[in-house]
């Protein structure tokens, strides 16, 4: 049995505007059946969705999203699907981690800039009696 879902159903099932999924199908992403001017998504619709919402919160451009959920129906399949996603999530968890250290090393040094600030301040307020 086919199960069809209305682009609002899947709206409020995964939390996103009706506009978000139809960029995403015109994106080539999703490709809905149409009955007149109502869009009819299946259950390969509502899983890519699902994947693609999860790969914008893991920080995958749409490009690199594609590339993993079109694999899936391509050969090598499933298997290549799941390596080349391995392969993405380790290189975006290493920029993740530049990026940490870069934010460490840039709140050190704004600490170091604002008490030097304040040091500057204190030096040239006047004596209080």
């Amino acid at each position: 049995m086919n199960i069809a879902y209305s682009i609002g159903d899947l709206a409020r099932e995964f939390g996103v505007t009706t506009r978000a999924i139809r960029f995403y199908e015109d994106e080539g992403l999703l490709a809905p059946a149409r009955r007149g001017r109502t869009r009819l998504y299946d259950q390969r619709d509502r899983t890519r969705l699902k994947l693609i919402l999860r790969g914008k919160r893991l920080g995958f451009s749409l490009a690199e999203i594609r590339e993993i959920v079109d694999m899936y129906e391509a050969p090598p399949g499933e298997v290549g699907q799941l390596q080349l996603l391995i392969e993405k999530i380790e290189a975006r968890r290493t920029r993740l981690l530049q990026q940490r250290e870069d934010i460490v090393v840039a709140l050190r040094e704004l600490d170091g800039v604002a008490a030097h600030c304040v040091e500057r301040l204190a030096a040239m307020e006047p004596e209080t009696v």
